[in-house]
């Protein structure tokens, strides 16, 4: 946590708000305690903050207001259609202030998503965290402020301003993924209403409930069904686990992950957003998105493996141990390739011979819709991704709203549709492949032998800039959340990585090292740039013992800079606790 002076709260300005009946200002809410989250629906680290606070929310109902600032970083999300679903899709139950031009984000010095604000009951910002994990001291820091101006006289509790919507009466209700069955069904993930559901056209024929959220689906083959007694694997992603089903009489098994979210420190006993699986090389693959990695889970054993991935957000290719994910969110098996659709970095990558190669995308801010090969072509936040009969692979561009298509022979990217809305999962039945449209509630059929052109755009990320000298003290300080120590008995506790795009920016402070300071010499040549900053720390209760608890603390950071003469001599990017 950061703590600040006493400044006021800068008053809240965007395009409009959601879940309310008006217009919420800072001043009309003074008596309260205000904790503003600056989210992106894009985000996962933003989605399992709304999930934390719900408690919160729920403890304080008199005293504490959360409102949701929306700060987009694709275009798509600064749709307000868009950003309407998506409050509904993620049951957020108080206001949202829409904040498409980030005018509220920069007065508040945002630099990540998520960022927690907490305004006390007069006015002034007295904490700032970045990333998740923040709900026991977000609770401990409220009940502090509850009791201080409670005996102040300065607390006014009162009703909450959030109105919710008038939800839609649809079969389905924001479909996720399907994969075929026998006699031309198909079994969906009807994510809206937390069920599995078997489709014959576009009659549902059965509910499956038990699920919470659920993503992606994985047909085992027959014998390895016979031999582990379920026929279907399945993602079920808020739940934090992988569920299992018999499809004869539709009976749900928990198959890994004991209900709470994966943490550093954690074994593979809890996982974290798992959102697609598929079967490859003989066992089940996990895109694990909340941690930016693939697991492994086989059928027979019970056995859960990490198998790619350091956990730290971005596109670096190379051996499965050392590359970086973002948000992975589809998997497709085709012989010796897995097929990857990697949503934050707007990516189609593939896992072959033990390595990690990226065929389209660029990184973690740059996105759009072009054709071409790898340095032209573009995608935005793709959910989907499929082996055509063709080997060629289609590509559900999901804030595009179209299929794309890459030729692993010829490295290009064309595209097949255009128009869908969000489609985020695609399953051929025979010779008919059908799309899930999933802000349109819908699996439709499509034709996939066409070709479209769309409006073709690049673009980066519009976030401030931060001008910055070509030498820099990057600086993460870290303040262990209440009742907890830094722990350095068994070794530095503490871990930061820094790196570029472009790589040349860094003349020298870059790479990986315990400590959470660092000076970097940036090359004014290069011009503008983005820095990456990874860091983790390590804190433990203060007084050790049986059934202490320790945790591991990781927030990551991409700052655009532009380096010039004037340009600030020092970055700090708090490392909350």
């Amino acid at each position: 946590m950061a703590t600040r002076p006493r400044v006021r709260a800068p008053e809240l300005q965007g395009r409009g708000w959601l879940n309310t009946d008006g217009p919420l200002s800072l001043h009309r809410l003074r008596g309260r305690v205000v904790l503003l989250d600056f989210w992106t629906f894009c985000c996962i680290n933003c989605l399992h903050v709304l999930d934390e606070l719900r408690e919160v929310e729920e403890e304080f109902a008199d005293e504490l207001v959360i409102i949701g600032v929306h700060s987009p970083k694709f275009v798509h999300e600064a749709d307000p259609d868009a950003l309407v679903a998506a409050v509904e899709r993620y049951a957020v139950a108080h206001p949202v202030l829409d904040d498409p031009e980030l005018e509220t984000w920069q007065a508040y010095t945002a630099r990540a998503w998520p960022t927690l604000v907490v305004v006390d009951p007069e006015g002034y910002v007295v904490a700032q965290y970045a990333g998740e994990g923040h709900a026991h001291a977000i609770s401990t820091l409220v009940r502090e402020l509850v009791a201080t101006h409670r005996a102040k006289g300065t607390l006014q509790p009162g009703d909450s301003p959030y109105v919710p919507p008038v939800p839609e009466g649809t079969d389905l209700r924001f479909p996720a993924k399907a994969i075929a069955l026998s006699a031309g069904h198909l079994l969906g993930a009807d994510r809206g209403h937390d069920e599995i559901v078997e489709m014959a056209g576009d009659e549902v024929v059965r509910r499956i409930s038990g699920f919470r959220e659920p993503n992606g689906l994985c047909l085992l083959p027959a014998d390895v069904a016979r031999e582990v007694g379920y026929d279907v694997v399945v993602a079920d992603t808020a739940h934090h686990q992988l569920k299992g089903i018999r499809l004869a009489e539709g009976d749900v098994l928990t198959l890994a992950g004991d209900g709470g979210q994966w943490m550093q420190g954690n074994g593979t006993e809890r996982l974290s957003s798992p959102w697609d699986v598929a079967w490859w090389q003989d066992r089940i693959w996990i895109a694990m998105a909340g941690v930016h990695q693939l697991w492994t889970f086989d059928p027979r054993t019970g056995t859960v493996v990490v198998a790619a991935g350091t956990t730290n957000e971005g596109l670096v290719d190379g051996p499965l141990a050392d590359a970086w994910f973002a948000q992975t969110s589809a998997l497709a098996a085709d012989g010796d390739r897995l097929w990857i659709a990697d949503s934050e970095t707007s990516s189609l990558r593939c896992l072959e011979a033990g390595q990690v190669h990226t065929v389209v995308g660029q990184g973690l801010f740059d996105f759009g819709h072009r054709d071409g090969d790898r340095e032209r072509a573009r995608l935005q936040h793709p959910l989907g991704v499929a082996v055509l009969s063709d080997a060629t692979v289609a590509v559900c561009d999901t804030y595009n709203g179209s299929i794309r298509r890459f030729d692993p022979t010829t490295g290009m990217l064309d595209t097949i549709t255009v128009g869908l809305a969000e489609p985020s999962g695609l399953v051929r039945v025979d010779d008919t492949a059908y799309v899930v449209e999933s802000t349109a509630h819908l699996i439709t059929e499509v034709d996939l032998t066409g070709s479209a052109t769309g409006d073709e755009f690049e673009t980066t990320t519009q976030r401030p800039v931060t001008e910055v000298g070509s030498r820099v003290v990057l600086t993460t300080p870290f303040t262990s959340p209440p009742g907890q120590k830094i722990d350095n008995r068994f070794g530095p506790s503490a871990q930061l990585i820094v790196t570029a795009t472009p790589p040349a920016l860094i003349r020298s402070g870059g790479g990986r090292s315990p400590d959470l300071t660092r000076t970097l010499e940036l090359d004014p040549a290069v011009g503008d740039g983005v820095l990456h900053v990874a860091a983790r720390a390590a804190s433990c209760d203060v007084g050790g013992g049986e059934g202490a608890a320790c945790r591991m603390h990781q927030q990551d950071w991409g700052i655009p800079v532009r380096i010039t003469q004037g340009g600030d001599a020092e970055l700090v990017l708090p490392l909350s606790g």
